[in-house]
């Protein structure tokens, strides 16, 4: 039989390992060693057949993970049309300011996720009230997954046009 304390500490270990793979451990990229590398002329650029810029894909991350957080704290949330919602005008062009802004609002909401995976009382089992059967641990997997995706995609954009402008 299970005692209570080896139940807190699986636990706890399943929590950090979460937080640990939102921060970009193990085999995922670190996003703010990636976004503070990435060069700043390029965030506008496209490359031929992706129909998206890098701060585009930056921005839709963002929006996502937003999504994500506000359905599992809120439930009266409304999440944007998808999947148009999910995706900045392709119209904006924007400076280096709403790139950083895009950055760090896109850190206060990955820290308010930690937050809500290392708070004991947050169930990370039971199906959340307002969804259809989605846990906090499924959307924590799904930001993780989402943002790992999109990281490797804006690390190749990255790679063609750094070979490109050199």
């Amino acid at each position: 039989m299970e005692n209570r304390s080896n139940r807190i500490d699986r636990d706890k270990a399943l929590r950090d390992q979460l937080v640990y793979l939102l921060r970009g451990g193990g085999a995922h990229l670190d996003f703010n060693a990636f976004v503070t590398e990435f060069p700043l002329e390029l965030i506008n650029e496209k490359l031929e057949y992706l129909p998206y810029t890098p701060w585009q894909v930056l921005e839709h991350m963002r929006i996502a993970q937003w999504d994500i957080l506000e359905f599992c704290r809120n439930a009266g949330h409304v999440s944007p049309e998808f999947p148009k919602g999910y995706w900045p005008s392709p119209n904006i062009v924007p400076n280096i300011e709403t790139w950083r802004k895009t950055i760090q609002a896109f850190k206060s909401d990955l820290k308010k996720m930690e937050k809500l995976l290392e708070e004991p009382s947050t169930d990370l089992f039971s199906p959340i009230p307002h969804g259809e059967g989605q846990t906090i641990l499924r959307e924590a997997l799904l930001v993780a997954d989402h943002n790992s995706y999109h990281l490797g995609a804006l690390l190749v954009m990255k790679r063609i046009l750094t070979e490109e402008v050199t």
